[in-house]
């Protein structure tokens, strides 16, 4: 199950600020359906293009207001909400082990507490329901019992949750920076209208550093796949740069680290099509798929697996037969689409002539120029993959 915030996320995680879809509608013009119409396309296709499985269930926050209603309710009727002059908010204090997740210092927190915490009780109270702004008409809002409004951002998780996967449900993923206050939530809300756990086993991703610093929008650092794409790297090339940091550890962004894993994601591709071709019939009782597994058992250690990977590619004493089925059987886990058949094209002599004055800047070193070239050829539907035994030009 994946689900799509497309409304009650606010630009503060203290329940302040604007709703962020409502602010990026206004930033570009358009309504903020359209806005949320417009980003879930975008990040499913950048889901397809990572290789990515698809969920078996999508879930948007506007398709289950009224799960996030019924559940407010409940933990109404349970003695765990208040409301003040914005909204309906989660009473933290009615819950012995609030912050358990991550041990938060709650006392800690309330004897440092000097900062205004607009109403609410306690600094980790936090919003169940928004009433909408007087006098002005949002896009999204809905009728409530409690009036006029939309939902918090935490309350859409756990309904949807509870909806598709019961609880408690096996494992719950997402970034490190939502463990404190998103997740912490998430738990609060859940364990609080049903007495069971949300989920059994958490895991948390990392930050991908950039710049000395979390990559975000806010701070002017975001990179997409689009921009990688603009300067010749492929959605695979940035899924193998991240293959190579453990999920529990931060991961530095550089342009060179990108250019060194797509090198060896082009040198990997080339060994898999040497073996496909090679009619070697040796064969020997090998270990690798168990040190495979194992790697993968052992919390997710994917850097090891694709060391592993590698060693398999190496050994000169493994036919080349088991060599290809072990590649497969990794590949449903690397995804890196290592037996994706090449399609050949028709290469137009205008590419063709782009493509060798691209050549020609790039061995003098005129890597501007290069660039430019490449953008023409891009323009024109043809990309140009630099590999160890030359380039290639792809439609």
């Amino acid at each position: 199950m994946q689900n799509i915030t497309d409304v009650g996320h606010l630009t503060s995680d203290e329940d302040a600020g604007e709703d962020k879809m409502e602010a990026g509608a206004k930033r570009e013009g358009k309504s903020a359906w359209d806005v949320a119409k417009f980003y879930t396309k975008a990040f499913k296709s950048d889901f397809k293009k990572l290789n990515i499985l698809p969920p078996d269930i999508w879930c948007k926050a506007t398709d289950h207001i009224k799960e996030q209603i019924e559940l407010i309710k409940v933990l109404e009727k349970k003695g765990f909400t208040y409301q003040i002059d914005d909204g309906i908010y989660f009473d933290t204090s009615k819950l012995k082990d609030y912050g358990k997740l991550v041990k938060l210092d709650i006392k800690g927190l309330k004897a440092g507490a000097r900062i205004d915490i607009h109403g609410k009780k306690l600094k980790t109270d936090f919003a169940l329901w928004k009433f909408s702004p007087k006098n002005k008409k949002r896009d999204m809002e809905w009728k409530s019992p409690w009036g006029v409004g939309f939902p918090g951002w935490h309350i859409e998780c756990s309904a949807m949750a509870m909806k598709y996967l019961g609880n408690p449900f096996d494992l719950h993923c997402g970034g490190i920076d939502h463990a404190p206050v998103h997740h912490t939530n998430e738990i609060a809300q859940t364990e609080g209208a049903t007495n069971k756990e949300l989920a059994k086993v958490w895991l948390h991703g990392e930050f991908l550093i950039i710049n000395k610093g979390k990559m975000s929008k806010s701070k002017d650092n975001f990179i997409t796949l689009a921009s990688l794409e603009e300067r010749g790297f492929s959605a695979e090339d940035y899924r193998y740069f991240l293959l190579n940091a453990h999920y529990r550890m931060q991961l530095h962004f550089s342009w060179e680290a990108l250019e060194s894993a797509k090198c060896s994601l082009i040198r990997l591709k080339e060994n898999v099509r040497t073996l496909k071709r090679s009619t070697s019939s040796k064969n020997t009782k090998n270990k690798y798929a168990k040190l495979f597994l194992d790697a993968i058992n052992d919390d997710l250690n994917i850097p090891k697996a694709l060391a592993i990977t590698w060693t398999v590619i190496r050994d000169k004493d493994l036919a080349n037969k088991e060599k290809i089925l072990l590649m497969k059987n990794f590949d449903k886990v690397l995804g890196l689409d290592l037996f994706k058949r090449e399609i050949k094209v028709a290469v137009p002599k205008e590419v063709l002539a782009l493509v060798k004055q691209r050549e020609a800047a790039r061995k003098t070193g005129d890597f501007q120029k290069s660039d430019e070239l490449r953008n023409k050829i891009k323009k024109k539907g043809f990309t140009v993959e630099d590999t160890s035994a030359g380039f290639k030009i792809k439609q």
